[in-house]
């Protein structure tokens, strides 16, 4: 069976108090994200990150605080979840040129990554069996990619202990929206055994 990792925006102003627009408790993922990051690798699964890519006056910052500028440090991925192999696809039509990475970085400008012109087209190409989730948050970015993903009709998995969220309660209500909708939850060493 083939896997496809879906890293959703484990960039720097997301996971680090210093970022721009937190996650208090993130920091805690990188261990987990390097394991799954490295096992992607060790195991030939094609990793698709997710990263926010915006413009100095993006119109998703009359939402939410300035994060995540294009070139700014804090839009750039933690290394943890690098691999060498990568590509970057912007957010416009054209070709893609994504043969031989091993990560392919789709940028994005909104919370759902399947509004953007590129992400299904990548997730298409790689015509996986099943679907690894993981990122931040979890009731937002990350419940938009599984709603996106199970509209493929293969198994999606949310790597439990490889997301956080900004609300305790918003998260159990995307959990319970996820289970609902027919994903399963799995810790990492559940997804990554044998």
């Amino acid at each position: 069976m083939s896997a496809l990792f879906i890293d959703v925006d484990t960039q720097l102003d997301f996971l680090y108090p210093a970022g721009a627009l937190y996650v208090p408790g993130a920091g805690k993922l990188i261990p987990t994200l390097a394991h799954l990051t490295r096992y992607a690798a060790q195991h030939g699964i094609p990793l698709i990150s997710t990263a926010d890519a915006h413009t100095e006056n993006d119109p998703e910052f009359q939402s939410w605080p300035r994060h995540c500028v294009a070139g700014a440090t804090g839009q750039h991925k933690a290394e943890a979840t690098l691999l060498p192999r990568r590509v970057t696809v912007p957010n416009r039509d054209g070709s893609l040129d994504i043969e031989g990475a091993q990560q392919i970085v789709v940028e994005k400008q909104t919370v759902d990554a399947f509004q953007t012109r590129t992400f299904a087209r990548v997730v298409r190409h790689f015509n996986p069996d099943r679907f690894a989730v993981y990122g931040v948050v979890t009731e937002i970015c990350v419940l938009y990619a599984v709603r996106g993903l199970l509209q493929f009709g293969k198994p999606v998995t949310v790597v439990t202990d490889a997301i956080e969220s900004l609300s305790p309660q918003a998260s159990t209500a995307a959990l319970h929206e996820m289970r609902a909708a027919g994903a399963l939850l799995a810790a990492a060493a559940e997804v990554t055994a044998g």
